[in-house]
């Protein structure tokens, strides 16, 4: 599997708002199930470097590093489609998933958990 480069133009990197810390905030949705599978951050770099490579790559706040997603794990993103919002403060890119899923806990979703619901907070 790979995922497609993406050539974005200078109006469009340029509307890409990013917070204090140099950020914006990438959410992650899956282009066959249309599941949102994650949110992550990214920076101008990161942003720059999923667009290249058609793969997500972050910024982890943790580790303070730049993080491809599945570089580890297996678990990749490939990229199809990249979006920003209309204040351009946050990003939506629409991805092939390979792997069982995108959440470090190892489920397909970081979304499982609802609110009010009558199951525990882990989903079981």
């Amino acid at each position: 599997m790979s995922g497609v480069a993406i050539t974005a133009g200078d109006e469009a990197l340029g509307a890409v708002v990013y917070n204090s810390d140099g950020l914006v905030p990438a959410i992650v949705q899956d282009a066959s199930t249309k599941a949102v599978l994650m949110m992550a951050w990214m920076s101008a770099e990161t942003l720059a470097l999923t667009l290249a490579e058609g793969r997500t790559v972050f910024w982890s706040r943790s580790r303070q590093e730049v993080w491809r997603k599945g570089e580890t794990s297996g678990e990749r993103q490939w990229v199809r489609e990249a979006y920003y919002d209309c204040d351009g403060d946050t990003l939506l890119f629409v991805v092939d998933q390979d792997g069982d899923g995108a959440c470090h806990t190892g489920r397909y979703s970081c979304f499982f958990r609802s609110f009010g619901a009558d199951t525990p907070a882990d989903g079981r």
